[in-house]
């Protein structure tokens, strides 16, 4: 038996192999619409053999835009092309998922390729929105501390992107609650300075992750997966730390998330990260083991042995792999011949398939 190819089945739906694409900014939009880039770029992983497609962090309003060149799903007018991506991902016998993210104090930037600056309002930018008002880097524009009104648009705005989601054809919603976008800003101490019931313990710094989960399930069927990203730590005293994070687990598998995507950092610009190969893997491992919940490892696992140690071990119940599927869609392929399993591959290349 190969471990890394045996099915999951989370709630009505069963997931073929333990491998996801992990969800990858492609700035590559304009107004938030997808384009055909995205149907191949997601489409052709779903071709390469994966088992849960989950497309980029998508953007639940315009202010929660990381760049203006994101993925967007606050207008139903969206809805149409991510259908046909999720479409096309069924029809290769993959799951279409998706990540839904506002980015909080880190929106209005350029992209990457752009020189990923800041970017004010006079700029061609927006008003960036936090739990508090302080900057992600020493020197930037303070963002402004959300209000009541704010939080409960914040909350509002997840419940109608969950809800064109499932209109799209999406089988798993995913909320991004990692790497210093807003819920992990209300998660932290270190940018989570307010004084109300969203800031201050534990309990109330979850407050708001714990209302979107809830508002969202009011659209979300039971029946279908609802994921979680998180970061596991912050990788700086004072801040999220893994306990919190095992802590926080426990509670959202109480409240019925079905699975935790463990990531790390990126809420402070001067965390000191030992990146490197499985780096993440143990928090995947931990909070796995001391919650009973299901985890996604995740950084830099970029062998077909490395991830199915990681299934075999139970280190985690699936590999989210980022740069290795940019680098090679059809990873999967390669690692079911690497580790012998008879992958199904696409009719249409099936006379490719070495015998």
């Amino acid at each position: 038996m190969v471990n890394l190819f045996s099915p999951l089945t989370i709630k009505s739906i069963t997931i073929r192999n333990r491998i996801v694409v992990s969800p990858m900014c492609q700035y590559s939009c304009t107004d938030g619409f997808a384009t055909d880039w995205h149907l191949v770029h997601l489409g052709s992983r779903a071709v390469g053999g994966a088992g849960l497609v989950l497309a980029e962090a998508t953007a639940v309003s315009p202010e929660g835009r990381i760049t203006a060149d994101d993925l967007g799903i606050w207008s139903d007018e969206h809805i149409t092309m991510l259908k046909r991506i999720s479409t096309f991902i069924d029809l290769q016998g993959a799951v279409a998922g998706i990540q839904l993210a506002h980015a909080g104090r880190k929106a209005s930037h350029l992209s990457p390729w752009k020189g990923a600056d800041l970017q004010m309002p006079e700029e061609g930018g927006w008003d960036r929105v936090a739990p508090s008002a302080i900057p992600f880097k020493e020197g930037e524009a303070p963002p402004l501390a959300l209000t009541q009104e704010g939080i409960n648009k914040v909350i509002s705005d997840f419940r109608m992107a969950a809800e064109r989601a499932l209109q799209a054809g999406f089988k798993v919603v995913e909320i991004h609650a990692a790497h210093g976008y807003l819920f992990h800003e209300f998660l932290s101490p270190l940018s989570n300075q307010r004084t109300d019931a969203y800031g201050g313990n534990f309990e109330n710094r979850i407050k708001l992750l714990l209302e979107v989960i809830e508002s969202v399930q009011q659209v979300w069927p039971a029946n279908l997966p609802l994921f979680v990203r998180i970061s596991a730590t912050d990788w700086i005293e004072g801040g999220w730390t893994t306990d919190d994070s095992v802590a926080l687990a426990g509670i959202l598998k109480d409240k019925g998330v079905d699975l935790l995507d463990c990531s790390t950092g990126g809420n402070v610009a001067r965390a000191d990260i030992p990146v490197g190969p499985g780096y993440q893997v143990p928090f995947a491992e931990r909070i796995r083991k001391e919650t009973g919940i299901l985890t996604g490892a995740v950084g830099m696992i970029t062998t077909a042995q490395q991830a199915e140690e990681i299934i075999k071990n139970g280190k985690a119940d699936t590999v989210m792999l980022a740069r290795e599927l940019l680098r090679d869609p059809y990873f999967p392929i390669h690692a079911a011949l690497e580790l012998g399993y008879d992958l199904k591959w696409p009719d249409q290349y099936e006379r490719a398939k070495p015998r």
